[in-house]
């Protein structure tokens, strides 16, 4: 809704975070909604890149944390806000690129948006009610951000990380030769199989020349196989 996407632009300002990246608004965007509950923050809508895809929206990340309310089945580090912003803090001094993903209000995160990031961020509510609207669960993790701001985050030298849109291409590579070898077999849990090893590559702290020595072992083994090599 429009409404919750203004109210997460405000908090984000609140603690100086501006850059915000939209996946697939339900209602499209622009929208004015939005502007009505960003009361004053409507920059950070100006600025807003939309993307179809958390692939796309985040594809420039070489770190993401995904907010849910619990760490579902998936295996994956698990932080409080306040440890997940120091990670970010120190992963940016790094050299890396940092975002955090959240959910829209209705259900949050779905488990295939939660594999393909690094680690999880869980707020320390009410077990019994346990339940953040978009825009709470943002400033909670911006106040923490910002409450952690010392000094300025200093510029480090760029990190050889792969981005998430490497770690996606490389997952794609492994799926279609998997597919072709017969791997995802019986054919109704590959849907399973296929997120298990996304949140596997999600989880390695891989490096730009990883995906390129994996990406080139995979089209060797093919070539061998096809007995063109």
């Amino acid at each position: 809704m429009g409404e919750n996407i203004g109210a997460a632009a405000r908090a984000m300002l609140n603690f100086g975070w501006t850059d915000m990246r939209l996946v697939a608004p339900r209602d499209g965007w622009p929208n004015p909604r939005a502007d009505a509950l960003a009361s004053g923050a409507v920059r950070v809508l100006e600025d807003a890149r939309v993307a179809p895809t958390l692939a796309d929206a985040a594809g420039d990340c070489s770190f993401t944390f995904a907010t849910t309310a619990r760490p579902r089945d998936l295996s994956k580090p698990v932080y409080t806000p306040q440890q997940a912003t120091a990670e970010a803090r120190a992963r940016l001094a790094d050299g890396q690129t940092v975002g955090f993903l959240f959910g829209p209000e209705r259900a949050g995160l779905e488990n295939d948006d939660i594999a393909q990031a690094n680690a999880i961020v869980t707020v320390p509510v009410n077990p019994d009610f346990a339940s953040l609207n978009l825009a709470q669960c943002v400033l909670l993790i911006a106040y923490e951000w910002r409450r952690q701001q010392g000094d300025p985050v200093p510029a480090g030298p760029a990190a050889p990380r792969a981005s998430l849109d490497e770690i996606e291409r490389l997952a794609v590579h492994f799926e279609e030769r998997l597919e072709d070898a017969g791997f995802f077999f019986p054919t109704d849990k590959a849907p399973h199989m296929k997120r298990t090893l996304r949140n596997l590559w999600s989880r390695l702290p891989l490096e730009h020349g990883d995906i390129q020595i994996l990406h080139g072992a995979l089209r060797q083994l093919v070539r061998k196989r096809g007995g063109t090599g």
